[in-house]
């Protein structure tokens, strides 16, 4: 009689590669469809500022970070660029996906700005000008704080006031 079979062995190796897949798999997944717009425009400020402040201490030149509150764009230029490279660096700026708009934002001592430009300064020293900015999607907020001498911004997942001390 030829019984045709798997051994004990055969089934724990293949669950074991099923469950290791899975391992790798499930959080990329999960991550994919979790992940919202908000979400995706707050990890591209937060990175783009990292960035700025990274390259304006290599690069030894001041960058400035527009944020313009009314057309939901966000970007960025060396402080000494011409009028035209301004234009054309704006013209490649960040539109802010769906429904994600800047509510507001404020720079430590100066009145919140509902509409215009928030404009962030990056120094060749290394620090920022501290700034507090909302996003919001719906009933959906984030607030992030750009620390001026810390090498981080900080980001509250709802909308928090912050107030700098003097």
């Amino acid at each position: 009689m030829n019984r045709r079979g798997f051994t004990l062995v055969e089934l724990t190796v293949v669950v074991f590669l099923v469950g290791l897949m899975l391992l790798i798999a499930v959080p990329r997944v999960r991550d994919t469809v979790l992940t919202n717009e908000l979400k995706s425009s707050v990890n591209y400020l937060t990175q783009t500022a990292l960035e700025l402040r990274g390259s304006s201490v290599r690069e030894q030149i001041d960058y400035v970070l527009y944020l313009d509150i009314n057309e939901r764009l966000i970007w960025f230029h060396t402080s000494d660029m011409t009028p035209e490279g301004k234009n054309e660096a704006k013209k490649r700026s960040y539109h802010l996906p769906g429904n994600v708009k800047i509510a507001d934002g404020y720079r430590f001592g100066r009145e919140k700005q509902t509409d215009g430009e928030i404009i962030i300064r990056f120094f060749k020293e290394g620090y920022v000008q501290p700034t507090v900015v909302h996003l919001v999607d719906g009933s959906d907020s984030f607030t992030l704080v750009f620390e001026p001498f810390l090498n981080e911004i900080k980001v509250n997942d709802r909308y928090v006031d912050v107030e700098y001390p003097s």
